[in-house]
């Protein structure tokens, strides 16, 4: 730790953090405007030279007044540490000011985009349980005092981590090139697909809205129409589209993975792991384990195969988990086994569940899946026939029925749970093979639901409200069900364990 920077005072980002405010908010601008941009210099021949002056003259007293802006938010962007309080002043017009306590603090990353590469700054992030997006984001700080400030952080009293140097320990798992293109292979293709179909949609409406304003919208429609209309006349061009998109997905998710896992490191201390991945934007978050809620393990039959799965770790979240929140759940791609092991026995004091045996839910919840399911289809043919009149609709049922009842059955085989004094482990998935570890001193609360016809059957549902969200155990014999909510209650009463 370099002493030299001790943040009892007030203190600025480095003053290269300028030109990171500034390429930001140059970056803000395009995004809002980029389509305006876009007509303009794809028109700029036709402009006449006084056209072009004044919008040269635009240009530049845009840039002039995002310079002066980003420096005013430089000059007013303070913080200070006092008092085991991280305090933070900002805002031109618009004074804030940010006052979190160490306890608070979830996880300090660090954060270096390709802007901040060249220059030579790292972004320092502080995230607290109680905010869906990053509490405190400091620019550019040098690499001495961003590990400064961590460090006095990361020693006070409620948050005691040792800062990591990479070159004294070795990580308990990296990932290399070829670990990476493996990943890259057991992605969800599909989802980036409907992705990027979902991107050149929201385009293609973006250009049509701007073609109605022009008046042109009549010919871009022409020039759809007649492409469709080629298209769907060649048998050769859909086959070609076929495969252009299959290797899209392929590359979509081969992208990504390099993007957002290369050189992955993950490191493990006394009480905390240190990850560092990221390709343009690297990435260090630095993760206590005690503030972990509960971890998931995924795997599916493709990464069975190569010997990989996925390590998740959830921590406590405000609110509900929504997409915006699942994007920040820290994630170990391309696990061996030796690794799960090693990160499973570093949180958990006991695995002992894991030789218990495992219960699967009641027949009641084969039932009243086929039966919702059922009736899904049901309603759903019964309005496909009525729109279409055609009988032909319910020949492809031979193909669907067999498909969704294989689904079905294994969602059923993966719906099981095993219980210890200490842990519960409930296994979950469709494709996909989930098993989510928990210490059941950390349940927020539990709830026994049970429907009328649940009743009937002598069977109740479970839901464990857990910090990082909830946890559901359906359909299992009612006395089990009782047993498990009282065995809970009294774990939580009587644990004196922190739960973050």
């Amino acid at each position: 730790m370099n002493n030299s920077y001790t943040f009892s005072e007030f203190s600025k980002q480095s003053p290269k953090g300028i030109f990171i405010i500034y390429f930001a908010e140059i970056y803000r601008v395009i995004k809002l405007f980029w389509i305006f941009l876009f007509i303009i210099f794809k028109d700029f021949s036709k402009f006449s030279s006084y056209g072009v002056i004044y919008i040269y003259l635009g240009i530049g007293l845009l840039l002039s007044l995002l310079l002066l802006r980003a420096y005013f938010i430089y000059i007013n962007f303070q913080f200070k540490i006092e008092n085991q309080h991280f305090i933070l002043k900002k805002g031109i017009l618009k004074k804030t000011l940010v006052e979190i306590p160490f306890h608070r603090i979830q996880n300090i990353n660090f954060k270096q985009n390709i802007v901040q590469q060249i220059i030579g700054v790292f972004e320092v992030s502080i995230e607290t349980a109680g905010s869906k997006d990053t509490e405190i984001a400091i620019k550019a700080l040098s690499l001495e005092k961003a590990e400064a400030l961590k460090a006095v952080i990361s020693k006070a009293k409620e948050f005691d981590i040792e800062v990591v140097e990479e070159n004294e320990i070795e990580p308990i798992m990296k990932i290399g090139f070829f670990s990476l293109i493996k990943v890259s292979l057991t992605e969800n293709h599909l989802q980036n697909l409907f992705l990027f179909f979902a991107i050149v949609i929201g385009f293609f409406n973006q250009i049509q809205q701007i073609s109605e304003s022009f008046g042109k919208a009549e010919a871009l429609d022409g020039y759809i129409s007649e492409s469709t209309s080629n298209l769907s006349a060649s048998v050769v061009l859909v086959t070609i589209l076929v495969i252009l998109l299959t290797l899209i997905a392929l590359i979509s998710s081969f992208v990504k993975v390099f993007l957002i896992h290369f050189n992955l490191r993950a490191y493990l201390k006394d009480d905390a792991f240190e990850i560092n991945q990221g390709l343009l934007t690297k990435k260090s978050i630095v993760l206590k384990k005690q503030k972990i809620q509960n971890v998931t393990i995924s795997t599916n039959p493709l990464k069975r195969l190569i010997g990989i799965s996925f390590i998740t770790f959830k921590q406590a979240v405000s609110g509900k988990v929504n997409n915006a929140k699942k994007e920040k759940l820290i994630r170990l791609v391309g696990c061996k086994k030796d690794q799960i092991e090693i990160v499973k026995t570093s949180i958990f004091k006991t695995l002992n569940v894991e030789n218990n045996i495992k219960k699967n839910p009641d027949s009641y919840y084969k039932k009243r899946i086929f039966f919702w399911t059922s009736l899904f289809f049901l309603i759903l043919y019964s309005v496909t026939y009525y729109l279409i009149s055609h009988i032909e609709v319910f020949y492809s049922l031979l193909l669907v029925a067999p498909l969704v009842v294989f689904l079905i059955l294994k969602k059923i085989k993966k719906r099981f749970y095993q219980i210890s004094d200490e842990m519960l482990i409930v296994g979950k998935g469709l494709l996909e093979t989930h098993l989510v570890y928990l210490d059941i001193f950390k349940v927020q609360n539990i709830k026994m639901k049970q429907s009328i016809f649940q009743k009937r059957s002598n069977v109740a549902d479970l839901v464990l409200q857990t910090a990082s969200g909830k946890i559901e155990i359906p359909c299992i014999a009612y006395n089990e069900a009782v047993k498990i909510y009282n065995h809970t209650l009294y774990k939580v009463e009587t644990s004196n364990a922190p739960w973050m």
